[in-house]
């Protein structure tokens, strides 16, 4: 189970980085030159969602991933639009950072008929949004503001919170177009108050940025705008991620 697989690389220290990949953005041929260069680069999963989904490109974006490659994926869903049976697996997401019922519960109830169907492996998941210094696309779409930046101790007893209600990983979010990143301070806390698997993503823009994500705490590392902008970089981000442990990126064959 792949749920399994991050649980215990996130105990052993054992970091993973997961490529976002937004199908209205990445699809045809940048969305083969991207997953070539993932494998390349060993990503260990490929998160598939965005805040809109202007085409329904899902089920083609998922064809084609695994048309090339056996890298796991999970669904990061910004609506009950954006599931496909395709995929692995799905970060059944709860917005416990707002308070926006229908991001809390409303759109979860809507969805779970159909995912009791599918055959995707279901990791429900506490999503906080965090203040990364400017608009972004993810707080407007949940209409919640996001926790402040320098604000560790809402963060801390939210995920607190978020794992006493029984949820299987913590996802702290800077959203798409952050101008800054989750502060190791916050990221710290929050590892240290918890014992789920923790992921972070918005606002890295250098290896370097990963690196001290990846130290301060974070067991998943997550990329998307960066890796839009210059394909190239991903190498380098993949590497400051899995320099910050001993073990090798997880392997589809051991799901």
């Amino acid at each position: 189970m792949l749920y399994q697989q991050i649980s215990k690389a996130a105990a052993s220290g054992k970091k993973l980085f997961a490529l976002l990949i937004d199908p209205d953005k990445t699809y045809g041929q940048k969305l083969e030159a991207t997953v070539l260069e993932a494998i390349v680069a060993k990503v260990d999963l490929f998160f598939i969602g965005g805040s809109l989904m202007l085409e329904n490109r899902m089920d083609e974006c998922l064809r084609q991933i695994k048309s090339i490659c056996d890298i796991p994926t999970l669904l990061f869903p910004g609506n009950t639009l954006q599931l496909s049976n395709l995929a692995d697996g799905i970060l059944f997401l709860s917005l416990i950072s707002g308070r926006n019922p229908d991001l809390l519960i409303g759109q979860q109830v809507v969805a779970a008929p159909y995912l009791r169907e599918s055959n995707l492996e279901i990791i429900p998941t506490g999503y906080m949004i965090i203040d990364g210094g400017a608009a972004t696309s993810v707080s407007y779409m949940s209409n919640t503001l996001p926790i402040p930046h320098d604000k560790k101790e809402i963060a801390q007893c939210t995920a607190m919170a978020g794992e006493m209600l029984g949820l299987k990983c913590i996802y702290m979010d800077a959203g798409s177009g952050a101008r800054r990143a989750i502060s190791t301070e916050m990221i710290q806390s929050v590892k240290a108050s918890v014992q789920l698997p923790l992921i972070i993503g918005g606002g890295l823009k250098t290896p370097q940025d990963v690196a001290m994500t990846a130290r301060a705490g974070a067991d998943i590392i997550v990329i998307g705008n960066a890796v839009e902008k210059n394909i190239h970089s991903l190498r380098a981000f993949v590497k400051a991620a899995h320099e910050c442990n001993t073990n090798s990126p997880i392997q589809k064959e051991e799901i």
